[in-house]
């Protein structure tokens, strides 16, 4: 087993140059300390928005100033922190930064209620009149979309003093979920024990050993279902607390409401649904050929997971997959392959393992810095497209702030995932084509498979069911524990087929998925997805006109639009059956190139 190094000893050119940021820890302090002399700025204007355009502008201009000199001194904390997460002086600059940006939000936290309290034809009135005002124009915008359902003033306060208490189910099932739940040890065909947890379930879900897979499955459904009561509590109380607020705040329901926060329609929802539900028929082709090409009799849930091909001479060195990410992204054109490359060249990745460093990766960084990445490379084929992703949010990130006035730099949640997406679909587009070795085309076109599976299908599967309880609640009716049982049970047949056996483990599954307490999240997992799909396809087949609008219409617009018509100027209308339909189309694709290339070899 190889020694892992220290910080120190990793070479410079692989870790990412954070005195772009700031030059120094001196630097760094100095800034913190000029930050903090901004708290107190605020008093001014407390009680004032209303006295004139001018005063509301320069609240709001201050506000944005240290909202980006926040976001560089965070950025700075969190990064020097997350590199080596032993080191207790970067410790205390993250948890500093994090108590600093706390007190801002708690100095600031008038605003939002005070603008509110200024009536819709002042606040236009003012943009209006004073230029300067313009900037805010779409933030003040939105703010007025919602104003019939703000409360009043005691209203409010009440809410807020009930927020605690009503994030108890989501607290409970937390707490119970990654503290309090404990597995027995799942064991292999030869008797050999296996520690299982939250962290090590999917790894033994993809073992060869039928035996073991069965072993974890078996064993964390017996540690929820003996507590299948006490989580169905926790989850109906989760559903009442969404509804009850819809209710307070004069939604027609709780989805609406959930849906609103990114002014999304529903029809987005129900689109996913009904389309997904049209090509479910393909999903059952692929769980029928995964049945067939492991040789079972009968297939369980269990192994869905496990590869139907395996990876072990698929190496990826670090400097070979830069250049096949940089070989995969040329049709997206020269202005976002510069982006690409100054990436690479000005050290925004920081790439291998250290002792302390933080796990798993991402794209970070603030409005006043460029993008970073974090890697914890394995010379892996996974490391490869985790890399192009992250590059995706990099280069969305960059665009974005570039063109856009910190206020709207930022992108909705919405479409956080497509820009990472659209590059992992033209990595695996350029591999299927360039790669000569059809045993690794196999375990690309399986990956990609199951990425179809697990995000379009399963997501979808999911905001379905959550769309479920939901109305089950409002109609009236309780939410028991056979109930939810039967109703996971009879949807997980639907999608995944006769070719999968639904068994009593399988209708518990909705108990261990802590996204069902996000209220209504989940489903953007798939039209994300399905939106990147649909783009990439788009620059592929039509080249520079696509990539324009994708480049020019969707990653430098930020927020300065609704989420929906930014990518309706891309060319993705999600408010249409379309790009769900096109995603199809490419997983058909792959579907059929995978059966070829099985058949043949």
């Amino acid at each position: 087993m190889a020694k892992l190094i220290t910080r120190e000893e990793q070479q410079e050119q692989y870790t990412w140059d954070l005195t772009t940021i700031f030059d120094s820890d001196e630097a760094y302090e100095e800034a913190f300390k000029e930050l903090e002399t901004y708290l107190g700025k605020e008093e001014q204007f407390k009680g004032h928005l209303k006295d004139s355009s001018d005063t509301l502008y320069q609240a709001l201009f201050l506000d944005s100033e240290i909202d980006e000199k926040l976001g560089k001194v965070y950025v700075y904390a969190h990064l020097k922190h997350d590199q080596d997460t032993a080191n207790d002086k970067y410790a205390g600059y993250e948890a500093k930064a994090a108590t600093l940006a706390n007190k801002f939000a708690s100095a600031w936290s008038f605003i939002l209620p005070e603008l509110m309290s200024i009536d819709e034809a002042t606040l236009n009135e003012f943009v209006a009149s004073n230029d300067n005002l313009k900037r805010y124009q779409f933030d003040i915008e939105k703010l007025n979309k919602k104003r019939p359902h703000i409360l009043s003033d005691k209203e409010e306060k009440i809410l807020a003093e009930a927020g605690e208490a009503l994030q108890t189910p989501s607290n409970v099932f937390g707490m119970f979920n990654n503290a309090d739940l404990e597995f027995k040890p799942a064991v292999d065909k030869d008797g050999n024990e296996h520690e299982l947890t939250q962290g090590t379930y999917t790894k033994l879900l993809e073992s060869e050993d039928r035996i073991l897979r069965k072993s974890a499955y078996d064993n964390v459904y017996d540690a929820y279902g003996s507590h299948n009561n006490t989580l169905t509590a926790t989850l109906s109380g989760k559903v009442k607390t969404a509804i009850f607020s819809s209710k307070v705040r004069q939604y027609q329901s709780a989805r609406e409401q959930a849906l609103s926060n990114n002014f999304i329609p529903e029809e987005v929802y129900d689109n996913l649904i009904e389309t997904v539900h049209k090509y479910l028929p393909l999903l059952h082709r692929y769980t029928e050929l995964r049945k067939e090409l492991l040789g079972l009799d009968e297939m369980h849930m269990y192994d869905m997971y496990t590869p139907l091909v395996k990876n072990s001479s698929f190496e990826m060195p670090y400097e070979e997959a830069k250049d096949w990410m940089v070989k995969a992204l040329q049709p997206m054109g020269k202005e976002y392959i510069e982006v690409v490359e100054e990436g690479l060249n000005n050290r925004w990745v920081d790439v291998y393992e250290n002792k302390g460093k933080r796990s798993g990766g991402y794209s970070s960084g603030a409005h006043l810095t460029n993008p970073f990445i974090l890697l914890n490379w394995s010379d892996s084929i996974s490391d490869l497209f985790t890399l192009i992703h992250e590059f995706g949010h990099s280069a969305h990130s960059y665009f974005s702030r570039k063109h856009q006035q910190s206020n709207e730099s930022d992108y909705s949640i919405f479409v956080a995932e497509v820009a990472s997406t659209t590059n992992e679909a033209l990595l695996s587009e350029y591999m299927d084509k360039n790669l000569e070795d059809p045993e690794k085309r196999k375990y690309l076109l399986n990956q990609e498979l199951e990425r179809f599976r697990a995000t379009l299908f399963r997501q979808t599967m999911f905001a379905e069911f959550e769309y479920l309880i939901h109305k089950i609640v409002e109609d009236g009716e309780p939410l028991t524990s056979e109930r939810l049982n039967t109703e996971y049970a009879e949807l997980n047949k639907k999608y995944f087929g006769d070719s999968v056996v639904t068994d009593d483990n399988i209708s518990k599954e909705w108990s261990r998925i802590p996204h069902f307490y996000y209220n209504f999240y989940v489903y953007q997992y798939a039209t994300g997805y399905s939106a990147a799909q649909a783009l990439s396809k788009q620059i592929l087949d039509e080249g520079e006109p696509a990539v324009k609008r994708y480049i020019n219409e969707f990653l430098k617009a930020g927020s300065s639009d609704y989420p929906i018509e930014v990518l309706k100027k891309a060319g993705v209308d999600m408010t249409s059956k379309q790009p769900i339909e096109e995603a199809m189309e490419v997983f058909e694709q792959k579907l059929n190139a995978f059966e070829k290339l099985v058949k043949e070899n």
